[in-house]
């Protein structure tokens, strides 16, 4: 669980810096990039919490 917290606090902070970046620079990869890591973090989220319902169910 500890692993999963760093890691969820990692890809936050990638995030948060990469949306920034955007702002300052105006880049659009940056938005991209964001969107992108956001897009898997929500996807890793929905599986972690299917298999902690599924435990509980089982």
């Amino acid at each position: 669980m500890l692993i999963f917290r760093w890691l969820a606090m990692l890809f936050a902070l990638g995030i948060i810096a990469s949306f920034g970046l955007f702002i300052a620079t105006g880049q659009q990869r940056y938005k991209r990039i964001g969107l992108l890591c956001l897009k898997w973090v929500v996807l890793a989220g929905l599986g972690f919490f299917a298999v902690l319902i599924l435990e509980r169910i089982a």
